[in-house]
């Protein structure tokens, strides 16, 4: 039987690269979890894996919560894993983990969720304008540019280990021919399709749009405030993150933050909802097919994933620019709209579970 291994950037946290962990391990019951650090507070869905493994980075006593601090350290740190046993290695990534050093005998699969981001396609906005948590720290752009040109080497060299890449986009495998000059074939990331329970079925909309997100800079929930500001228009945020205290802030009583919710609560959410709004660029944005799932349409910012994921006209609208006005353009129309349900759940179902798994079986050399 084939021995297979899964690695992962960092185990803290839960989100839609957890969701794809989760279901290799649906695939591959028996294989043991590799990772930098592991949260075992804040994920516990980690815990069905047999085995998680950690680096010596596990012993930094801080490192669990602000990995960001330790970024020059992770290239040393997968590089310390031994994967002689295995005949397979996934790698999950969107950062360091794609650098594990594999024998010829073992096949070390990449599923990338991008090429790292701080480094390439991000690299502005991150160090141009840093996380809050970096804010204080004077001259940061020019502090980093040492060890920013040694990740970026790093990441390079790192890139040409696998033996094959899998992207879980178009806007993704096109990142990976740029920045890694690497071929690469698309499986889009799983999305589960809910079994509503009975107490939800028939539920009638609500007047609200809605909003899944981490509350920090990229996923620009700022932009969304304005608009909604502007609109007068009910908006509900969930999640939380850096940028909470500040948003809410600028937001008037029309928008409404409802931090962290459970599962059965995000499904009245979704069920309830006018429209999802996602005024980030994603690399894919598995929330735009969990929403579709429940036939909850989409506006969302036409680069990135949601070109993949949402349908112009029919599934949701897709605005031009990342700007309040193009947003509120596009709300407005929507509203003028009709949006099938049988529709949007039909194009959730385009990205189940089994079709990933063909997708990732299909990747396997036989």
């Amino acid at each position: 039987m084939m021995k297979v291994a899964i690695v992962y950037d960092r185990v803290n946290k839960w989100g839609g690269a957890e969701r794809v962990l989760l279901a290799l391990h649906d695939i591959f019951p028996k294989a043991p979890l590799y990772t930098s650090v592991y949260d075992a507070k804040n994920a516990s869905w980690a815990e069905v894996f047999p085995k998680v493994e950690t680096t010596f980075l596990q012993k930094i006593p801080f490192a669990k919560s602000n990995h960001e601090f330790l970024g020059t350290l992770m290239p040393l740190a997968f590089e310390s894993f031994d994967f002689s046993g295995f005949d397979l290695v996934i790698s999950v990534t969107s950062e360091a983990a794609k650098g594990i050093k594999t024998g010829p005998k073992t096949f070390h699969i990449c599923y990338c969720l991008t090429p790292t981001r701080y480094l390439w396609s991000g690299h502005k906005f991150y160090f141009e304008s840093p996380p809050s948590k970096f804010g204080f720290i004077p001259f940061f752009k020019y502090l980093s540019i040492p060890f920013i040109k040694y990740l970026k080497k790093w990441d390079v060299e790192a890139s040409r280990r696998p033996d094959k890449f899998i992207a879980i986009s178009q806007e993704i495998k096109e990142r990976i021919k740029k920045y890694y000059k690497r071929d690469s074939e698309i499986v889009f990331p799983p999305v589960d399709i809910p079994s509503h329970p009975k107490e939800l079925k028939n539920r009638k909309k609500g007047n609200y749009y809605l909003i899944v997100n981490r509350l920090i800079p990229y996923k620009r929930v700022d932009l969304a405030i304005k608009a909604f500001n502007k609109l007068k228009y009910p908006l509900y945020i969930v999640g939380s993150g850096s940028e909470e205290a500040k948003l809410k802030k600028m937001a008037f009583d029309n928008v409404k933050f409802l931090g962290q919710v459970n599962e059965i609560e995000l499904s009245v959410l979704y069920l309830g909802a006018l429209a999802l709004v996602m005024p980030q660029e994603e690399d894919f944005g598995i929330v735009a097919l969990e929403a579709q799932s429940y036939g909850v349409p989409v506006i969302a910012f036409k680069k990135g994933g949601a070109k993949d994921t949402v349908i112009n006209g029919k599934t949701g609208i897709l605005f031009e620019r990342q700007t309040t006005d193009s947003l509120m353009r596009a709300v407005k129309k929507f509203a003028k709209m009709h949006f099938s349900e049988r529709i949007l759940k039909s194009n959730a179902r385009r990205f189940s579970f089994k079709v990933f798994k063909q997708g990732i079986v299909n990747q396997i050399p036989k």
